[in-house]
Order: structure tokens, then C-alpha cells, then sequence
């Protein structure tokens, strides 16, 4: 699954050639039989190669070879191959390339930062926010997957998640607002960020189902998990804000459950080689 509709894939390549591939149109070749590969020029995890088979596709060619999503590429790998018509592999051939390039960095990223966290817990959740730049869910959203993390929230419609800036309008008292909220909405868990550990524990015991712990260190999550391990429900704890490959390790050995993290969205695209010649 490639996470973009066919139409999403007709999009981009009319973004990149609305009016014709102008160059090949006027060397004449767009009809000459031809191949193209793509290959990784460094280590990566691979995202975005069904849909980049998927726009080869829709522009005319016939893919032959693709290695599945969320596959860990080395360097010089081979992950997809096609052949078709000149102008097909032209047209499609750029848009492809830096999709790849942008999901795998996602991905690769989100793969760091899993590996991190599980080499100290196993079981911990690395999970993204809805964060990505704007217009690039479908694919941001199908690479943090391909690295082996969740999404933290898709959107505003289908997650319960009481922010300070929805408490600046609410009584100060969580004991007040937070059993109306979850009666509301029996069927949802009620996530609430806390910006301290005094914070989060007087939230846990108004009866918020996992808290989501804003900035706090290692330290301090550690103290919210040991203040809230007796509590029934148990509790979930998330970390939130500058979770990063570098202290993942760190809030997981602190007990948190989830690791909510923007960090793969943020770097450098993964490098892509690719290679055209006549069939």
C-alpha cells in the first residue's frame, strides 16, 4: 500500500509536467524503449517506493522489481525497476526519486528513534504527531508505519486530547470538568498534557486515562510513573516534546509507555540514485 490514491499520484505528476515533458517532446525520444532503477546511495529504510512504482505506473511504464515498504535498504541496493517508453520514465522519474527521498527520511528517522527506545524496553510505543507539513499526511503518516512507529493522532476528529490551551477555559479543578468530559464520550480514552509532575499526578487522580507528559525529563517522568504504578486503572504514561534518537533510551528506562515524538519529520531527505538507459 502506497497510502496515496490514484488520483493523489495523477496530481503529482501533473504538479511536475502539466503541459508535457517539453525536453523529451523536442528530443524526440519519448517513445524509445527504456528502463530506470532506483537505488539507495546510503543506508535507509525504504518509504515511498509504492508509490513511486505507483506513479511509474500511472505515467506509462511497467514496474518490475520493488522491495517492500519499511525494508532496511543498504547502500547501492537496487529497490525498484521499470521499463516503458522514454517520456513515461521521464515524466515520472523525478517526482518519484524525491518522494522517496523525503518518506525514507521520515522513516529512517522513526526506525532510529524505535530502536533506541526498544533496545531498553521492548514493548514501549514510539508514536508520531500529526506534525508533518501540511498536505503530506497520506505519506508522512504511511512513512512513520514504514519505520516502525504509530501515529499518535491523525487529527482533531476521532482523539480525545485536553490540551493547557483547552484548560485556560475550563474551572482550574480537573475534578470539575474531567468525569463530564469522559461521560461525554464513554467509548474514548481522555489524554491530558501535563507540564509537571505535581500536574500530572493531581490529573491521574481526577481520573484522566494516560497522561501525556509535556517537557519533562527522564526524572521527572520517572517520579510520575512511580506516583501513579498503583493506581486502577493503571495509568499510561506518555512523554511528549524533544523526544529525539538521543534520549529515547532514557524515557523508556524511565517507564514511560508511549514516546510521542516529531522528530522524523525534521532532517535531511535519504539520497536516491537514479539510472536511465535504452532498453
Amino acid at each position: 500500500m502506497s497510502g496515496l490514491s490514484e488520483a493523489d499520484l495523477d496530481a503529482l505528476l501533473a504538479q511536475d509536467a502539466p503541459y508535457g515533458d517539453l525536453t523529451t517532446d523536442l528530443l524526440d525520444i519519448g517513445a524509445v524503449p527504456g528502463r530506470i532503477r532506483f537505488a539507495a546511495r546510503e543506508a535507509m529504510v525504504l518509504s515511498g517506493g509504492a508509490a513511486a512504482a505507483g506513479l511509474l505506473r500511472r505515467a506509462g511504464a511497467k514496474p518490475e522489481h520493488l522491495v517492500p515498504d519499511g525494508t532496511a535498504l543498504d547502500e547501492g541496493q537496487v529497490f525498484l525497476s521499470a521499463e516503458g517508453p522514454a517520456g513515461s520514465l521521464h515524466r515520472a522519474w523525478k517526482v518519484a526519486q524525491t518522494l522517496v527521498e523525503y518518506a525514507a527520511g521520515i522513516a529512517t528517522r522513526a526506525r532510529r528513534i524505535v530502536n533506541a527506545a526498544r533496545a531498553v524496553r521492548p514493548e514501549v510505543v514510539v508514536a508520531c504527531t500529526r506534525k508533518n507539513f501540511p498536505g503530506t499526511k497520506a505519506i508522512s503518516s504511511r512513512a512513520v508505519l514504514d519505520g516502525g512507529a504509530s501515529m499518535h493522532r491523525l487529527g482533531l476528529s476521532e482523539t480525545l486530547l485536553v490540551f493547557p490551551e483547552h484548560r485556560a477555559f475550563l474551572d482550574p479543578d480537573p475534578n470539575v470538568w474531567l468525569p463530564a468530559l469522559k461521560a461525554r464520550a464513554p467509548e474514548k480514552k481522555v489524554v491530558v498534557e501535563a507540564d509537571s509532575v505535581a500536574e500530572a499526578v493531581a490529573l491521574a487522580t481526577a481520573g484522566a486515562d494516560v497522561l501525556q507528559l509535556e517537557k519533562l525529563s527522564p526524572a521527572d517522568t520517572a517520579a510520575v510513573v512511580a506516583a501513579t504504578r498503583d493506581m486502577v486503572p493503571l495509568m499510561v504514561v506518555a512523554v511528549a516534546g524533544g523526544v529525539t534518537e538521543a534520549n529515547a533510551a532514557a524515557y523508556a528506562e524511565a517507564g514511560a509507555a508511549v514516546l510521542v515524538t516529531s522528530a522524523p519529520y525534521f532532517g535531511r531527505p535519504c539520497d536516491v540514485k537514479v539510472a536511465l538507459e535504452t532498453a
